[in-house]
C-alpha cells in the first residue's frame, strides 16, 4: 500500500520561508516523478513543481521557480518544496503526488499523470 504523507505547513507572515516535506511509503520516490500542486481557496488546484527521480531533473510554474525550490533526500525517500519570500497568495492546500513512470514537462504539470496523492499540508500565509 502506498502512502505519501506531506508535513511542514503552517502559518507564515509575508516574506517568510516554508519547507514541506513528502515522505513516501510502498513507493520509491526516486523510480518515478514527484509533483506538488496547490488549491487556494475557491481555485482550481494547479501544478506547482515537479522532480523527475530517475534524472533529477525539475520542473516549476514559471512565475514561482525564483521563489520555490524542489529537492529531495533519496536514503530518506522524502521530496521537499522550498518556499522563500511567501506572498499572501501562496495560501493553499499543498499536495505531494507520485507517478511511477518518469514525466516530462507537458506530463509533469498535468494533475491526471500521476497515481498517487497525499492529504495535503495547509499554508497560510497572513499578517
Amino acid at each position: 500500500q502506498v502512502q505519501l504523507v506531506e508535513s511542514g505547513g503552517g502559518s507564515v507572515q509575508p516574506g517568510g520561508s516554508l519547507r514541506l516535506s513528502c515522505t513516501a511509503s510502498g513507493f520509491t520516490l526516486s523510480s518515478g516523478t514527484v509533483g506538488w500542486f496547490r488549491q487556494a481557496p475557491g481555485k482550481e488546484r494547479e501544478f506547482v513543481s515537479a522532480l523527475r527521480g530517475t534524472t533529477g531533473g525539475t520542473d516549476y510554474l514559471e512565475s514561482l521557480k525564483v521563489r520555490f525550490t524542489i529537492s529531495r533526500d533519496t536514503g530518506k525517500n522524502t521530496v521537499y518544496l522550498g518556499m522563500t519570500s511567501l506572498k499572501p497568495e501562496d495560501t493553499a492546500v499543498y499536495y505531494c503526488a507520485a507517478a511511477i513512470r518518469t514525466l516530462y514537462r507537458s506530463d509533469a504539470s498535468s494533475e491526471t499523470q500521476y497515481t498517487y496523492w497525499g492529504q495535503g499540508t495547509q499554508v497560510t500565509v497572513s499578517s
